[in-house]
């Protein structure tokens, strides 16, 4: 296999070439701690280093299917180095212009200052560059929008009102600025980057971090480095490097696998691929699976989503991993593959025990199908936590629930997260449900089976008394919204 040690980047507008080989930097440097090392960019901050403030966020182009600049904010402080490769790195040292000695504001800056929305100046750059991905990308946006491209930025001193003020009036009133006169250029550059499509290997103070481009590349070095971890986004990888300071021996980079980033439908199901982005697949699915547009509108950041892949989340198998209720409640298949081999996998049987999986060593997820829910199924999923955005989940549920035509409950699923050392069904609140009306009184015995099938722990997050409450609550909820005609 021909390899190649070296990533290629624009900061701005200039080229970079990093050979770990003759760099004290590591492949699991973060692109905040570089960027905070490269001469003359100190705008992004490190704030909380697990992507909750949003103070080092920047954006990334990169190359869409259409050879089109594709703008995107993320977190930095998530972000290993080599995962930049083939992109162009924009801060907010970038946004303003030179003319000899005047400075020519970039238009969100300019309704930044004209909308007095910044004070000690600390979390400004990172709102800065959410602004300007948001410019990038929507005109005239709603408030809606404009707040949930905000929402993984905090500010404890302006308040947020004059931010999404200034955010509304920069993309209402958009013009041509120097990223669109250069795009162009920018694109040729890109495109010569990833002419090569071999793998990068670097091998570094005894780690050894892998991107690949293709996922027969990725099959044949996992062969090899059996205990390789494989990440997509590193949302979670990360913070093993950037809180715990853990030297983490075997990586391989799947970001950039084109082939597995994808939403369809085909017959009677949607196969969606596993290194789709959560911010891409929550766009996709807002028609077509509302439960799953629902819990992610409310998954994190959109910094966090636009890094975070569907594939990521489900094989860290996390017992509060919010996309894993809604798969077990969608019946969804898992799709491993091996050099070897594919095989299916029912979600009730993938999650065998504490972030344990079916996954072999050799294997890697590839594709993950969801029946097409039919008519008559209703599905709804919840999540309960501190905070509406940017926060994990203390517990959440996503139910499916299917009537006959006498109007009892044919068929019905209530899935939990964050009540157990794994997502689980309500197994005993299920069976009691089967032929029964959906009236009040059922309901009532079914959160009681609730209450008695499940041990959470208590946690930083709450109590095992709170959880329990809430599993039970969420139940009626769903039957108060379904009574009310919410769903």
């Amino acid at each position: 296999m021909k390899i190649f040690n070296k990533i290629s980047f624009i900061l701005g507008d200039e080229p970079i070439e990093i050979d770990f080989s003759k760099s004290e930097l590591k492949p699991t440097t973060t692109v905040l701690n570089f960027l905070r090392s490269y001469p003359n960019f100190k705008g992004v901050k490190e704030g909380c280093g697990e992507g909750d403030c949003g103070a080092c966020t920047i954006v990334l182009a990169e190359l869409n299917e259409n050879n089109k600049l594709h703008y995107y904010a993320v977190d930095s402080c998530l972000v290993f180095l080599p995962m930049i490769h083939g992109k162009q790195v924009l801060t907010v040292e970038h946004l303003a212009q030179k003319n000899g000695k005047e400075t020519i504001l970039h238009p969100v800056q300019k309704a930044i200052i004209e909308n007095d929305a910044t004070q000690c100046g600390y979390c400004t750059p990172g709102f800065a560059m959410s602004m300007f991905a948001l410019y990038k990308n929507k005109f005239n946006p709603t408030k809606e929008i404009v707040i949930d491209s905000l929402a993984g930025n905090l500010c404890r001193c302006t308040g947020y009102k004059p931010l999404i003020n200034a955010a509304i009036e920069a993309c209402s009133n958009k013009t041509s600025d120097q990223f669109q006169i250069a795009e162009n250029k920018t694109v040729l550059q890109l495109q010569k980057i990833s002419e090569v499509q071999l793998p990068i290997i670097i091998e570094k103070n005894q780690q050894f971090f892998a991107k690949v481009f293709s996922l027969s590349d990725a099959l044949k070095l996992k062969k090899l480095n059996p205990e390789a971890i494989f990440i997509g986004g590193a949302t979670d990888t990360a913070l093993r490097v950037t809180k715990k300071h853990e030297v983490i021996p075997s990586i391989i980079d799947i970001s950039s696998i084109q082939n597995i980033k994808y939403f369809r439908e085909e017959e009677n199901y949607f196969v969606i691929g596993s290194g789709i982005s959560l911010e891409d697949l929550k766009n996709k699915t807002e028609n077509y699976l509302p439960a799953v547009h629902h819990i992610l509108k409310v998954f994190g950041s959109k910094q966090i989503r636009n890094l975070a892949t569907l594939g990521g989340n489900l094989g860290s198998a996390s017992p509060i991993g919010d996309t894993l209720p809604m798969l077990i409640a969608h019946e969804a298949v898992i799709i491993v593959k091996s050099l070897q081999a594919t095989r299916r996998i029912p979600i009730n049987s993938f999650i065998k025990s504490y972030r344990k999986t079916a996954i072999q060593n050799s294997e890697i997820i590839t594709e993950i199908s969801v029946p097409i829910p039919d008519k008559e199924s209703i599905i709804k999923s919840y999540k309960v936590s501190k905070r509406k955005d940017l926060d994990i989940s203390t517990v959440s549920a996503c139910f499916n629930l299917k009537f006959s035509k006498n109007k009892t409950v044919e068929k019905i699923i209530l899935a939990f997260g964050g009540m157990a050392a794994t997502p689980v069904k309500a197994n005993s609140a299920e069976a009691y449900l089967i032929g029964k009306k959906w009236e009040l009184e059922n309901i009532k015995i079914a959160m009681e089976l609730i209450s008695k099938e499940f041990e959470p722990i208590s946690d930083a997050r709450a109590s095992k008394e709170f959880r329990i409450i809430s599993s039970k609550n969420l139940l009626l909820k769903f039957f108060n919204d379904l009574k009310m005609g919410e769903i």
